[in-house]
């Protein structure tokens, strides 16, 4: 088939994308032989800094080869026709548009997940495993892939059927109900996710009665944060790495600790770091998140409606007959650099609310044990302690640690 325009015009975003980022990474690179911020210097020796240092190489180095390995294989796909042999392989097995679309991102899903699989396990076991982190075995690591996988067909397949079901009862207008579809699954996880999807992969059990609990409850009493439910997830038996979170909404909100947190953490950083996280919630970031998420999705939406009809927009990559399921793709490929920019606004807005939780738990509880818990889980994490700035734009939904210890000691 003849290329057109538009097919030119998604190789070279695929590229400058690629190439932007390959100098992000190159930029940042070239700092891990920074020194020891002063501030971290009383948890970082020389040995562990060198440490996280080879961390970061290693992982510099498997991004350069599996980012680039993503790129020329993507490359290759779209210049050798691969969309249109998986379109006429999808014709062959259905003929209504529901049914293919279905079958076509399939196919897609099933290869994609096929070859980063190797990928995928060389980070965990290798990686991951050289440098302490991993808790996984092969076991769990194929079941989570499973597991995943069937939420992806469950879902995705769900939303994608219904998305057709609209465009074909309501052409154009179709995107009004596609919005209301994903705002109502949207606030769905929001208000579930803990309760529905986390146990499918974890197990969390109430926070046992106790010190730490007590301190929890007084710390929310005191702030007039309604709090009932506090759990700890078993997060130890996939990674060392420590996390805590916030979710839900109303009566359904509920805090949760990894259980390696608990490990890492006395009991004033424990409720430090929680107060990071009412800071959040008190500030209306969440709120905030989720109107952003929800008008971002409705303009992409409208975009999409207006252009899904044109039979240039499936031809862009490489495929013959135009479809709904191949003008989709065609779509998300040509959207994706205004995606990358709504993505740095969202990532400045995430930096800014960061520092406002962290306000928030200074005035409202600490600043000292926010400011140990984070220098203990960066080292824990061995994150990278002095990232290039055009990185931190791009990339970083939360400042750079040095920029949040400067911050809640002014």
């Amino acid at each position: 088939m003849e290329k057109n325009l538009l097919f030119y015009v998604i190789l070279a975003i695929l590229v400058i994308q690629y190439l932007v980022h390959l100098l992000l990474e190159y930029l940042n690179a070239k700092r891990f032989k920074s020194k020891v911020p002063p501030e971290l210097s009383d948890v970082f020796d020389e040995a562990e800094y060198q440490r996280s240092q080879e961390y970061k190489k290693a992982n510099y180095r498997f991004g350069l080869l599996s980012d680039g390995f993503s790129l020329v294989l993507t490359l290759a796909f779209l210049w050798f026709g691969g969309f249109e042999w998986v379109d006429q392989l999808t014709r062959s097995f259905a003929e209504s548009p529901i049914p293919m679309a279905l079958l076509f991102f399939g196919f897609i899903m099933l290869g994609s997940t096929i070859i980063g699989l190797p990928f995928s396990y060389y980070k965990t076991f290798v990686i991951e495993e050289t440098y302490g982190f991993n808790k996984t075995t092969k076991t769990l690591f194929f079941l989570d892939k499973l597991k995943g996988g069937i939420l992806a067909l469950i879902f995705g397949g769900g939303i994608l059927s219904l998305f057709m079901l609209f465009y074909q009862w309501t052409g154009p207008n179709f995107w009004l109900y596609a919005w209301l579809l994903i705002g109502t699954v949207i606030l769905f996880i929001n208000l579930f996710y803990s309760r529905l999807i986390v146990p499918l992969f974890n197990k969390q059990t109430p926070l046992e009665d106790g010190n730490l609990k007590n301190a929890i409850e007084a710390y929310a009493q005191k702030v007039g944060f309604e709090l009932k439910n506090i759990f700890v997830i078993d997060g130890s038996k996939r990674s060392t790495k420590a996390n805590a979170y916030f979710s839900g909404l109303g009566k359904e909100k509920r805090i949760t600790l990894f259980d390696t947190l608990i490990n890492d953490l006395d009991e004033e950083e424990i409720v430090a770091v929680l107060a990071h996280e009412v800071g959040h919630y008190k500030r209306k970031h969440i709120i905030f998140n989720l109107l952003a998420s929800l008008g971002s999705m409705g303009l992409t939406l409208y975009i999409l409606s207006v252009f899904i009809n044109h039979p240039e927009i499936s031809r862009a990559i490489g495929v013959s007959i135009p479809s709904f399921h191949a003008g989709l793709i065609g779509f998300a490929l040509l959207y994706s650099p205004i995606s990358e920019i709504t993505g740095l606004a969202m990532n400045y807005l995430s930096r800014k609310f960061e520092f406002q939780a962290d306000d928030y738990a200074k005035m409202t509880f600490a600043a000292t044990p926010l400011v140990t818990s984070l220098k203990k889980l960066s080292k824990n994490s061995l994150s990278n302690l002095t990232p290039h700035p055009a990185y931190v734009f791009v990339h970083y939904s939360h400042p750079p640690l040095v920029e949040r210890i400067r911050n809640l000691k002014a």
